[in-house]
């Protein structure tokens, strides 16, 4: 990836960062459920970018909210990716490096690039 790239990418990744509180169409009871879902270990985020469950879901209820934030982000990652010239795949394991494990508080978990769950 040449230097121009990278640019647009971080660019891209950084305004996707500040839009999606606002973008992601989930609703207030669904991001409490994922919040407390997070602070007990049972979800988590993964490296490429989306959330998945660190332990199966306790309730069809998490699993919707979990899946209606992954979409959200699907969303903003192709068209960050087609902003930059490059995947979705590579903007939401930016997104992941830059704005959302630097914001994981200790004790909540994410799944590497090995695929194995790490506790912060």
């Amino acid at each position: 990836m040449n230097m121009r790239k990278i640019f647009v990418v971080g660019a891209a990744i950084a305004a996707l960062g500040v839009a999606a509180g606002a973008a992601i169409a989930q609703t207030p009871a669904q991001k409490a459920m994922v919040d407390a879902a997070k602070t007990q270990g049972v979800v988590g985020e993964q490296a490429d970018g989306y959330l998945g469950f660190r332990v199966p879901a306790p309730s069809p209820d998490l699993t919707v909210a979990v899946q209606t934030i992954n979409t959200a982000r699907q969303q903003l990652y192709i068209e960050s990716a087609t902003a930059a010239g490059t995947t979705a795949e590579v903007a939401g394991a930016r997104m992941f490096e830059s704005q959302l494990l630097p914001r994981m508080t200790t004790g909540q978990w994410y799944r590497n690039t090995d695929g194995q769950w790490v506790r912060r």
